[in-house]
């Protein structure tokens, strides 16, 4: 993965991979989600609050998260830009991500927020990126 090909090939390996993770978590998709970690995965959203762990530990956590729309109609999107990667020793990759969720509620505006960065760290194992780890900080907690 040294070589500037490799690279371009694992950045759009990964571009594709965040799409679909993304689309399944706006979709209220969880467990097609969660499915896009390890096994043994880990996922902290929101400062402060202990990481998730396992798939069914974040599905249970997105689902706890989720419930605070359950009276309030919204669609959220998640939009991940500036995407850099970093190969690690061990095989996997690191990637850093500017995140911005844009909230939309019936008839209204869309508003930003929160703007986050995103660290992972991935796994290509046998053509399939998943993330071993996910940890988000948010913009105004700095």
């Amino acid at each position: 993965m040294t070589s500037t090909y490799a690279m371009t090939d694992v950045y759009s390996q990964v571009q594709h991979f965040y799409a679909h993770q993304m689309q399944a978590l706006d979709s209220l998709r969880f467990e097609d989600y969660a499915a896009t970690f390890t096994e043994d995965g880990t996922f902290q959203h929101s400062p402060g609050v202990e990481p998730a762990r396992t798939r069914a530990g974040i599905v249970a956590e997105l689902v706890s998260f989720h419930r605070r729309f359950d009276d309030d109609p919204v669609q959220r999107r998640h939009y991940f830009t500036h995407i850099a990667l970093t190969a690690q020793d061990d095989g996997s990759i690191s990637s850093t991500v500017y995140a911005l969720v844009i909230t939309t509620r019936p008839g209204g505006t869309p508003v930003v927020a929160p703007s986050c960065v995103v660290h992972d760290v991935l796994e290509v194992e046998e053509g399939r990126v998943l993330t071993r780890s996910r940890t988000v900080t948010h913009d105004q907690m700095f």
